[in-house]
């Protein structure tokens, strides 16, 4: 039996050019951990903190790798997700979620090379295309001719959609308007609003996105908050509510599957807790006839459409991505697995040395 040998974790401090997003991050800290097994096989895994936390999430990676990750098997990762996720019991996941993803996602990697392998086809999955929407560039004070250039200019970057961010306001309306006037028939319109409504100005907002024909609209509303968000999708006339960036584990994503509560999901990489449990939220999601269309990360869950037909949207929001060299592309509008083993995304030279930090 090969087993987990050697288990190790850091952080990456990478700073911004400029604040980007509906928070305006102005830099981000990634979790790198690496495995290595009895057979001399390493896997590489990441996650990441944004707006603070990076130390503890980095403690509760060491926490939990000598004792239990280290010792296991090589060649079951959902098994060694479980395992982890068993220690948690009193003390809940929160930053523990962002360290297990780091780990989950190099267990992944590590499987996937063992077979000679893309990790889809170890997840299960066979390679497909995805379509791949740009949502970078935008803020939520930019104005219609302004928003309109940047999608322009993910149209002519080759992306099958875009993604306007917005602020919640009354202006929004016209702005989506001027967008959609301005795109090519094909490419689709989506908006994200990152929480800024109230359940009043959410129906609003929907209403003026149906107006302008967006595929759907994204986070109208804080996550916690699941009853608005169901009283919002029963009101949708073609335009989707989207949400679960926040959410952690199937376990929260649930009340909104069985409320109704949303048309397409969307989990996070580190706040799921990794790959494992992203395709059980998938899976789950499938049975509800839910879609998902995860945040950011196109070349990581590039793998997780492989697996799940219901995955329908990738998105391209280049936050980590300077951080790698990566072996998945964009190619008119579309995504496809690479056929290089494991996830296909590897540490650009010197980017750890440059950018670790000493805790």
């Amino acid at each position: 039996m090969t087993t987990i040998t050697n288990a190790t974790a850091e952080l990456l401090r990478l700073p911004l050019d400029r604040p980007v997003g509906g928070s305006g991050v102005a830099q981000i800290d990634v979790l790198a951990v690496d495995l290595t097994d009895s057979d001399g096989a390493t896997g590489t895994g990441f996650s990441y903190c944004i707006r603070g936390g990076s130390a503890v999430v980095l403690a509760a990676a060491r926490d939990l790798l000598e004792p239990r990750v280290v010792g296991q098997r090589a060649d079951t990762p959902e098994a060694l997700w479980r395992h982890m996720a068993a220690a948690l019991n009193r003390i809940g996941r929160g930053a523990h979620n962002l360290a297990m993803a780091a780990i989950d996602v190099a267990a992944w990697d590590l499987l996937a090379k063992r077979l000679n392998v893309p990790l889809g086809i170890a997840m299960g999955g066979a390679a497909r295309s995805m379509p791949v929407y740009g949502s970078g560039g935008y803020r939520p004070d930019h104005g219609p001719e302004e928003t309109r250039d940047i999608a322009l200019a993910h149209v002519d970057r080759g992306f099958a959609g875009v993604k306007p961010r917005l602020s919640g306001g009354a202006a929004d309306g016209a702005k989506m308007k001027a967008v959609r006037n301005a795109l090519p028939d094909h490419i689709r319109l989506m908006a994200d609003v990152n929480e800024k409504c109230d359940l009043a100005g959410a129906m609003n907002l929907l209403a003026a996105c149906a107006d302008a024909g967006c595929l759907w609209l994204e986070e109208p509303m804080p996550a916690a908050d699941t009853t608005a968000y169901a009283r919002l999708a029963a009101t949708a006339t073609g335009t989707a509510v989207a949400t679960g960036e926040h959410l952690q584990g199937v376990a929260e994503i649930m009340p909104y599957l069985t409320s109704g509560g949303l048309h397409i999901l969307q989990p996070d990489l580190a706040m799921m807790g990794g790959m494992t449990p992203c395709l059980a939220a998938a899976r789950t999601a499938e049975n509800f006839g839910i879609s998902i269309a995860p945040h950011f990360l196109p070349s990581l869950f590039v793998h997780l459409a492989s697996t799940q037909p219901n995955v329908t949207w990738l998105e391209d929001f280049p936050l980590l991505e300077p951080l790698f060299d990566i072996q998945a592309k964009t190619v008119n509008g579309a995504m496809t697995m690479p056929d290089a083993p494991g996830h296909g995304m590897t540490w650009a030279e010197g980017v750890r040395a440059r950018y670790r930090l000493d805790l």
